[in-house]
């Protein structure tokens, strides 16, 4: 996955087991100063824990590059939304620019969404999809998952899984059948109104 350097630094560097990230992203020295909201929804469309950051102001704005197309992801304004539904092995990050539009949608592959001392996380599984507002669909973070596989840092039951879920959504989101990039206003709305 890559949010930029900063984010993803721990994936780049070889690691010996799973990381777990928490959607407070406290590690994250990037950020000068934020606002945090996390909630816990079930009804029809989702079950799970949604978490939104607002980005008061950052330290610099952290651009990427999908496409070639160079696309600012953090700056001051700037707001992301995590979504880590219940029972699924994948979580939704959606980034907002300062004019509350969408950027783009990225989706972790996970082993499992958790939480601990009440703070929501993902427990990252190497592959991830990027989904740009012009629907164009970017496979990330290939060759690190069969490096870890390789060096034992997943089994090779965690490794199907991952293929198994990262191919279903990929046609998931070929086919517009992908619910949860559809609840990404409707979830940031009901975070901002407050209703917790």
């Amino acid at each position: 996955m890559e949010f930029g350097y900063s984010i993803k630094a721990e994936k780049r560097v070889r690691y010996h087991c799973l990381k777990k990230r928490f959607v407070t992203r406290e590690d994250w020295t990037r950020i000068l100063e934020r606002e945090f909201k996390q909630l816990y929804i079930s009804d029809t469309t989702f079950s799970g824990n949604i978490a939104l950051i607002t980005l008061k102001k950052v330290k610099e704005p952290l651009w990427t590059y999908h496409c070639n197309k160079k696309i600012c992801i953090v700056d001051n304004g700037y707001s992301w939304l995590q979504q880590l539904p219940e029972n699924e092995h994948f979580a939704i990050t959606t980034m907002f620019n300062e004019s509350n539009e969408i950027i783009q949608w990225y989706i972790d592959i996970t082993t499992h969404n958790g939480i601990e001392n009440g703070v929501p996380y993902m427990e990252d599984l190497f592959l991830d999809l990027i989904v740009l507002p012009t629907r164009e669909i970017i496979k990330k973070d290939l060759e690190e998952i069969e490096e870890a596989l390789e060096e034992g840092w997943i089994t090779k039951e965690q490794y199907n899984l991952a293929f198994y879920t990262f191919n279903t959504i990929y046609e998931e989101l070929q086919n517009n059948t992908f619910k949860y990039i559809k609840l990404s206003d409707v979830h940031r709305e009901c975070l901002l109104q407050g209703n917790l």
